[in-house]
């Protein structure tokens, strides 16, 4: 197996942080690009748990762990992000209409609901769907040992 998927993992969540990071400012705080990102993550972490554990119980519950994790920084990063315009869904005088965020919903003040629940929630989920995607496809597909 190469050097590359044995580094230890306080190497690897740093470049993790930095990748996922420029994926969400590509975005410009859409993270579009950290869902695609996903299944880069799901594929690395697969073949480091397939080369590093030969039992596959246990090579499972590990891509399952740092997928959780990688998700749970970018739920956290969106977090950081969209998090401070929730406070506006209670203001009266908020203008939702001129916000600039698409009408998803037909309502002003609904459709900011539902970006925010898009870009705080369902984003960090999908991100964690296509990591566990691509992971399951390296595991599907991985050449047996005999």
């Amino acid at each position: 197996m190469d050097r590359f998927y044995r580094l230890h993992p306080k190497y690897l969540i740093p470049i993790f942080i930095v990748l996922n990071t420029i994926c969400t400012g590509m975005g410009m705080g859409v993270p579009v690009f950290n869902i695609l990102f996903g299944f880069i993550i799901g594929w690395f972490v697969s073949r480091r748990a397939l080369g590093l554990f030969s039992d596959t119980s246990r090579a499972l519950k590990k891509v399952l762990y740092y997928l959780l994790f990688c998700s749970g920084f970018t739920f956290l990063t969106m977090t950081a992000i969209w998090g401070r315009l929730i406070p506006m869904i209670f203001d009266k005088s908020f203008d939702f209409t001129n916000f600039g965020i698409p009408m998803i919903l037909f309502d002003p003040k609904l459709s900011f609901i539902g970006w925010i629940i898009l870009m705080i929630l369902i984003s960090p989920l999908l991100q964690l769907f296509t990591s566990v995607f691509s992971g399951y496809l390296v595991m599907a597909f991985r050449p047996v040992k005999k």
